[in-house]
C-alpha cells in the first residue's frame, strides 16, 4: 500500500511497515516537515501522490474525512510506544480494506486488561 505520514508520525513504525511491504513516504522525506504545514494540506499532497494518510492527528483528519470524502484513504491511530504492534495493527487493516479510497480506518492502540 501507498502511504503518506504526516511529520508527527514515529518512524520506528514507519521502519516497521516498510519490513511488511508498504510503501511508505514520511513529510520529512518529502521535504514537508517542521513547515507547520496545515492537515487540510497534508492531505492535499497525499491525493497528489496517490498514498493514504497515516497519522495520530484523529480529531482534524475525522473532520477532514467528513469535508473531502474523495481522497486516497485516511488511517488514524492511537499513540501506542509498542512500534512493532502498531505498524502489524495498521496493516492487518490495510489488508481487511484492500482499497482505501474514500475511507477512514481507525487502529487503535489495544487496551490492558
Amino acid at each position: 500500500m501507498l502511504l503518506y505520514t504526516d511529520e508527527n508520525f514515529p518512524l520506528r513504525t514507519v521502519e516497521e511497515l516498510r519490513l511488511l511491504g508498504h510503501d511508505v513516504l514520511t513529510a520529512l522525506e518529502d521535504g514537508k516537515a517542521n513547515l507547520s504545514i496545515p492537515d487540510e494540506d497534508v492531505l492535499s499532497r497525499a491525493i497528489e501522490l496517490g498514498r493514504a494518510v497515516l497519522t495520530y492527528n484523529r480529531k482534524h483528519f475525522k473532520r477532514l474525512h467528513q469535508q473531502q470524502p474523495e481522497h486516497t484513504g485516511i488511517i488514524v491511530c492511537t499513540e501506542d510506544p509498542d512500534r512493532m504492534g502498531q505498524a502489524k495493527r495498521i496493516a492487518e487493516k490495510i489488508d481487511e480494506e484492500k482499497d482505501l479510497k474514500g475511507k477512514l480506518i481507525k487502529v487503535y492502540r489495544p487496551s490492558k486488561s
